[in-house]
């Protein structure tokens, strides 16, 4: 039987009454909740149990009101992706691009700071001052090794001065202008380094060849140079200071000994070239030819109690050297002292007495001349005694 053929057929409720029912009842349920909500002895709610199985029964039908939702927030998105991704696609390419342009940079400018971080930090002993250059060209052929860079006689530079990177020495000044200089490598066929083998400090004669790795000439000492030695500078001439790293050496395929210079380790692009000449620039001359015990002049004043010391040191080395000349005195007079017998008057005439003598000194004497006897006077004439 349907509703409207029912009891209830001929009655009509108003849709507005309906909602004001229906909108008085929630009010009356609420407050209902509101005074009847109290909180239990345990620190709970007393409505806490319908609350719960509340939330426990719209939980599942709010995610499935809120689904539909959901799934067309994604589908929006989904369509909104596909119809901007050539869009976006052009747009990271081009950040792309633009990043990897900063990216290169960056890592060259890295390199570039590392590189001028090791020559900063490259010292030398004692301390020589320095210039620091880029290579501006390179010259390389069978018989030429040289290079240009770009600092020159205005930042001091001049022709002798070794050229060295931050990993050992590269080679010396042969000319300069007022801002650029020609360096010769050591490789270069006119290039000759008088180097030292750091194990043994036996020298040797670095000659280029126009290879990559100069030979090893005019080694001193039998033995006195193996396979991996480290070769440096030796000063010898005073061209060079002392201790520049410049490579190891090595056995080559011709049998001489070779050395793998450490310029080859990077690019030679950054040098610093040393202002040096000779080392007399390292210390004052006047320094090195100052009179002896020059530096006395300066001593303070002795106080008092060390003045006393030093003439009570005084007198007594004098009195000692006074006793050592008199003994001296004494002993020469002693020795130089002539020896005389004494003889004893004689009463017989004629009567000859033996002869008596001194005792002898402790020290020898030549022995005492034989002595004369002497003899009664004779009687005068006439009879007078």
């Amino acid at each position: 039987m349907a509703f409207r053929d029912g009891p209830f057929e001929n009655i009509k409720v108003p849709l507005a009454w309906t909602a004001a029912v229906v909108v008085v009842v929630a009010v009356i349920g609420a407050i209902f909740l509101l005074l009847g909500d109290r909180t239990t002895p345990e620190g709970g709610s007393s409505m806490g149990a319908a609350r719960g199985g509340f939330e426990a029964a719209a939980g599942p039908v709010g995610g499935v009101f809120a689904a539909p939702v959901r799934w067309g927030g994604a589908a929006r998105d989904y369509v909104g992706g596909y119809f901007f991704a050539i869009g976006e696609n052009r747009r990271l390419k081009a950040e792309i691009a633009e990043l990897r342009g900063w990216r290169d940079e960056a890592i060259a400018q890295k390199n570039i700071n590392g590189r001028y971080e090791a020559l900063l930090g490259l010292r030398t002993e004692p301390a020589v001052a320095m210039a620091t250059g880029r290579a501006i060209s390179d010259a390389r052929g069978p018989f030429n090794r040289a290079k240009l860079i770009d600092v020159g006689s205005a930042k001091g530079v001049r022709i002798g001065n070794p050229v060295v990177t931050e990993h050992g020495l590269v080679g010396r000044i042969s000319g300069v202008t007022s801002g650029v200089s020609r360096v010769v490598l050591l490789t270069d066929v006119a290039s000759r380094t008088p180097v030292m083998i750091e194990r043994t400090d036996a020298r040797a004669m670095l000659t280029g060849d126009g290879g990559d790795s100069p030979r090893l000439e005019f080694i001193r000492g039998a033995g006195s140079i193996q396979a991996g030695d480290r070769i440096l500078s030796s000063g010898d001439g005073g061209g060079l200071p002392r201790g520049l790293p410049v490579g190891v050496a090595a056995k080559g395929v011709d049998g001489a000994w070779r050395v793998k210079l450490f310029s080859d380790h990077g690019a030679v692009d950054y040098v610093r070239v040393l202002l040096f000449q000779t080392f007399g620039q390292l210390v004052s001359p006047d320094a090195l030819n100052a009179p002896p015990l020059a530096g006395l002049a300066t001593a303070p004043e002795p106080n008092a109690a060390e003045a006393g010391a030093i003439r009570d040191a005084a007198a007594r080395r004098q009195t000692a050297q006074q006793a050592q000349a008199e003994r001296a005195r004494a002993a020469a007079a002693a020795a130089a002292a002539p020896v005389t017998p004494a003889a004893a008057p004689s009463t017989t005439p004629n009567a000859a007495r033996p002869a008596t003598t001194a005792p002898r000194p402790a020290v020898a004497t030549p022995p005492p001349a034989p002595v004369a006897t002497p003899t009664a006077p004779t009687d005068a004439p006439g009879g007078a005694a």
